[in-house]
């Protein structure tokens, strides 16, 4: 018999070494409970991180779409950009052929006007049947030079016109969309008057 069981008698201590391990499992249990992670919790941990998923791919998905019918769009768009360049060629060679022509001969012999009168028109319907299909022709005369859709060919010294002014069209430019297809040749005023601050910033914008 130990001193313990002499002092405190044996069910005393039986009680005693109960309470022991009682907290000893109690102590076990907890330490499980806080090893162990709450099913709650894990599954809106796994919530969450699903949720960023769907979300990140939806956002994946409608940049998709987006880029999706800006192609398409441009594809319908710009298509024939190649052929109309190409088409550009034919009707620079039908004004030049228009051009060569005197104006006195124009007076003078009729069927050398009807001729000229037939190549005006073809070269109008040529014209409109581009911008049926999205080619616009630029008219830069008199506007501000403008480096996005004029290309300046020379410089003509003029102080009666603001600065930079297109005074002069070479070859006519077109634009196809909202891209140029072709610049407009043009010659710019010297020597003038700066344009004023507004029409600047319009230029600019």
């Amino acid at each position: 018999m130990t001193d313990e069981t002499k002092k405190h008698g044996p069910d005393e201590a039986v009680d005693s070494n109960l309470a022991a391990d009682a907290a000893a499992e109690d102590a076990i249990i907890e330490e499980e409970a806080v090893a162990t992670p709450d099913p709650l919790d894990a599954l809106r941990a796994e919530n969450a991180d699903l949720r960023d998923k769907y979300l990140r791919l939806a956002a994946e998905m409608d940049n998709l779409r987006r880029r999706t019918e800006r192609d398409v769009k441009d594809a319908k768009s710009y298509s024939v950009a190649g052929f109309a360049r190409d088409m550009l060629a034919v009707s620079d060679n039908l004004r030049r052929a228009l051009d060569a022509i005197p104006a006195d001969a124009l007076e003078n012999d009729a069927s050398l006007k009807a001729l000229a009168e037939g190549v005006e028109m073809t070269e109008r319907s040529m014209l409109g049947a581009l911008e049926r299909h999205g080619v616009r022709k630029l008219d830069p005369m008199g506007e501000k030079f403008d480096p996005n859709f004029h290309q300046a060919m020379f410089e003509v010294p003029n102080p009666d016109v603001p600065n930079n002014t297109v005074v002069q069209v070479v070859q006519a430019g077109f634009t196809i969309g909202e891209r140029v297809l072709r610049p407009a040749m043009v010659g710019v005023a010297k020597g003038g008057p700066k344009a004023p601050s507004g029409e600047a910033n319009a230029a600019d914008a």
